[in-house]
């Protein structure tokens, strides 16, 4: 998860909200209409002066001194409970504004504007809205500062219709001359994403300031219209109006839009031009925009240079730090802004917290949650996903679920994070069960759920569920996103269904380098050579320049396609024709295509003149091949590199060394690596084998028995024996490794996973139909035989996944060619 990037404007403060919280000002007579209200009423002289004293203890800040004295009023007139009213909204207490308000004979329109700046103040418009309506129909007509105040209160799209009701209101009463009043709808209906409408009004208004032109550039901008915005920009330097600190922060967030590095530039001369440098608000979009075109140097020079720096300045430098990967500078930063007298509520946690879940510090991202307890930040939304995802990311998956199920609100955001952690963890079938209740508590997922839930559906090869996906993606629209469609392709791919892949491929709207990789993959994976490097040669012709990840699929299928010369030719086009830098990866690539081919010196002078140490997969290559090819020197020499590294924890090297003994009937020296194994704690991992029935996975090891239909899949494993052996199949002893006798061994050989998954298929689904099996390890050579000509004698493909390629096995013959 990507430290969080908040967009510039989104703390932008309403152009309009300002005025009505001045509404004194807005109302030049209401010193008179208060007179008049008094002498209407009888004028009491000790009213008015407890009045006068109540409104000096809230200018103060004195609510409960003011509210003691209100109580203690014998005779109490409008003005009084207004202004108490006022001092309990201003205080967040909407409780009691609201008790005073029901408990209140008479309301003016001054009291009923009171309360529905209240709520519009704290965000809560439906509320502002109800009070507007209930306004009207108790007789009291609303005036031009109550139509501001609303809808000040406006911030989302779901106001829309409410917004367009206040406007009809505003037009029958004769408010829509009014400056404010229009400036107000405009921006209101920006922020409820009616760009239509605020357009139509804007130019129809009879007059025009700056802020009326920033709330329009600011519309256009928050909804990606930047150039509409620049142009709305440079409209207004032409009409003679002078930009605000407001002006400048839309049009730097427009820049950012346009990734117009050169235009940015220039807008930061029109500042300092103006005089505008001095603003921090200023400052601080242009801190945004630097730090989101990657140029952090100018942001830290900018940062260090400005006269005055806030909370947000910090924020910003310390996210753009973060996604320019410069963590050191991000750490150094936070340390320094702790040492500030800024809101501690407001500092970056968000950001802090996904350094620690990238970097997989538990420590630093408990430290962190700390901070955000004592100062209640863990409360907010942002910091709440981030924590989720921290936690699930360094695998405590209990704190993840506590503080998940104590999120106020969850989007998909921590849904996802915590069904991506799951994922990324192997727990495929956890990530899936979120996924489901995710979609019964109708969260709508976004394209990163997808790409979680799909990388899952490709790691159990479960292609009914990756068709069940597909249809979800298509539904909710994002089958047009590239990366989409790249997942979807892979799952297909790796479910070994490649007329799929090819087809998710072809119907691809738009194709860049990751979907050409995802097919160039799925024809490598599946054992197509020939198909994967004339998919490579189309992607150079469409324009597009390969990268480290195209040639690394190219290589891996000419290494198991056994084209060696192609392969290396491929790989010396890396440095000679693109100029790009081989990695560890590539060259183990390369080790493993000459050593599959018996070509050993070659691999070996390779491992001598790289730029870089052979490591465990080399060496696992080597050891490998020296296997098939019954090189046992050589593959001592691997073993020895193996065994002796300190960071070795996979059985692989044992295995493969342990059976080319036993191939050859060592059984002394088979013990000595078993015996090696136990000591350094190594385990081997057994193996097995499932296979997708009915949307149900069944799974099998070798002798399984624990299935309840095992006694029915024996039975077909017998007759699928004696058929195949009629075919000429004839059971190779040297693959049942253990030292018994030879009858012994080739019963074992019958009841290998793939062979009782393979049976149970055959039972299980209708003839001619086909069968797609997993194993988690490499099969062995007579179960490659052997399914060979089960294909064969049944009359259907049956895929098989092992855990380096797909074989696919069609009337006797194999993708691989024999060649894996």
């Amino acid at each position: 998860m990507k430290p969080f990037r908040p967009n510039a404007l989104q703390n932008l403060p309403s152009f309009t909200s300002l005025t009505s919280l001045q509404s004194t000002k807005l109302r030049p007579n209401v010193a008179n209409i208060i007179d008049a209200r008094i002498v209407k009423t009888g004028f009491d002289p000790d009213t008015s002066r407890s009045n006068f004293r109540v409104g000096s203890f809230l200018k103060n800040g004195e609510l409960s001194q003011a509210r003691q004295l209100f109580d203690k009023m014998p005779h109490k007139n409008t003005v009084s409970t207004n202004m108490m009213i006022s001092g309990y909204a201003k205080s967040g207490n909407l409780g009691e504004a609201r008790k005073l308000f029901d408990g209140m004979s008479e309301r003016t329109a001054v009291t009923w504007t009171i309360l529905i700046g209240g709520y519009s103040q704290k965000n809560q418009f439906n509320e502002s809205f109800e009070l507007f309506v209930q306004m009207q129909r108790r007789g009291t007509e609303p005036d031009y500062v109550t139509f501001v105040t609303l809808l000040s209160g406006c911030n989302g799209h779901e106001n829309g219709n409410q917004i367009t009701q206040v406007h009809a209101q505003i037009i029958k009463l004769g408010y829509d001359s009014r400056l404010i009043v229009c400036n107000t709808l405009v921006d209101s209906y920006c922020k409820s994403n009616r760009l239509n409408s605020a357009s139509q009004l804007f130019k129809k208004m009879p007059e025009l300031d700056s802020v009326s032109y920033n709330a329009m550039i600011t519309g256009y901008s928050k909804e990606g219209l930047d150039e509409e915005a620049l142009n709305l920009f440079v409209e207004m330097q032409k009409s003679g109006l002078k930009p605000t600190e407001f002006t400048f922060a839309a049009v730097l967030c427009a820049s950012i839009g346009l990734d117009d590095i050169v235009l940015g530039q220039q807008i930061h001369s029109l500042v300092t031009k103006m005089n505008f440098v001095w603003n921090v608000f200023v400052s601080n979009a242009l801190l945004d925009f630097y730090s989101k075109h990657g140029s952090v140097i100018d942001a830290r020079k900018l940062f260090d240079e400005m006269p005055e720096r806030d909370g947000v300045s910090y924020n910003v430098i310390i996210t753009g730090y973060a996604w320019d990967e410069q963590h050191k500078d991000s750490f150094n930063l936070f340390r320094e802004l702790q040492f500030t007298a800024f809101d501690r509520k407001q500092f970056p946690y968000a950001t802090m917290l996904s350094l620690a879940s990238n970097a997989l510090d538990l420590e630093m991202g408990r430290q962190i949650h700390a901070h955000t307890i004592v100062t209640a930040a863990d409360s907010e939304i942002l910091v709440g996903n981030s924590l989720v995802d921290m936690y699930a990311k360094c695998g405590k998956f209990e704190e993840a679920e506590m503080i998940f199920t104590k999120l106020a609100y969850r989007s998909a955001v921590p849904w996802t994070a915590m069904i991506s952690a799951y994922v990324q963890k192997g727990f495929y079938e956890e990530g899936l069960q979120l996924f489901n209740k995710m979609r019964r508590a109708s969260v709508i997922a976004d394209q990163a759920t997808f790409a979680s839930i799909l990388r899952a559906s490709a790691s159990i090869a479960s292609l009914s569920l990756g068709k069940q996906l597909h249809s979800f993606i298509v539904k909710s629209g994002f089958m047009s996103n590239v990366f989409s469609g790249s997942a979807l392709l892979d799952v297909y791919a790796k479910c070994g269904s490649i007329k799929d892949a090819v087809q998710t491929f072809q119907e691809m709207p738009e194709r860049n380098i990751v979907s050409w990789n995802a097919m160039i993959s799925a024809y490598a994976q599946n054992g197509e050579a020939e198909a994967t490097l004339k998919a490579f040669k189309e992607m150079v012709r469409s324009g597009l320049r390969p990268d480290s990840v195209s040639f690394l699929e190219v290589l891996s299928a000419c290494s198991h396609g056994g084209l060696i010369e192609e392969g290396l030719r491929h790989f010396n086009s890396m440095t000679e024709i693109y100029k790009l830098d081989p990695r560890r990866d590539h060259y183990a690539s390369v080790v493993d295509m000459l050593c599959r081919s018996g070509r050993f010196n070659e691999a070996e002078k390779l491992m001598t003149e790289m730029p870089i140490a052979p490591d465990e997969v080399m060496w696992s290559s080597v050891l490998n091949a020296c296997r098939i090819h019954k090189n046992q020197e050589l593959a001592r020499k691997a073993a020895d590199q193996l065994f002796n590294m300190e960071e070795l924890r996979d059985a692989a090297p044992y295995v493969n060394m342990s059976n080319i003994y036993a191939a050859t009937g060592q059984w002394e020296s088979v013990s000595k690596v078993k015996k090696a194994m136990r000591d350094r704690g190594v385990r081997k991992v057994p193996a097995y084998s499932w296979v997708e029935i009915k949307h149900e996975t069944h799974m099998f090891s070798a002798n399984d028995r624990r299935h309840p239909q095992m006694e029915e899949i024996r039975k077909k494993i017998d007759m699928l024996t004696k058929e195949i052996e009629e075919q000429g199949y004839k059971p190779d002893s040297s693959c049942a490794l253990h030292n018994e006798d030879e009858k012994f061994k080739l019963e074992s050989l019958k009841y290998h996973s793939e062979r009782l998954a393979i049976a149970f298929a055959l039972i299980s689904t209708p003839e001619g139909s086909p069968i797609l099996v997993m194993k988690n390890l490499r099969a062995c050579t007579d179960c490659h035989a052997a399914i060979k000509v089960i294909s064969k004698v049944v009359g259907r493909e049956i895929t098989v996944r092992d855990s380096t390629r797909f074989h696919h096995f069609r009337d006797g013959f194999c993708s691989c060619r024999d060649f894996w």
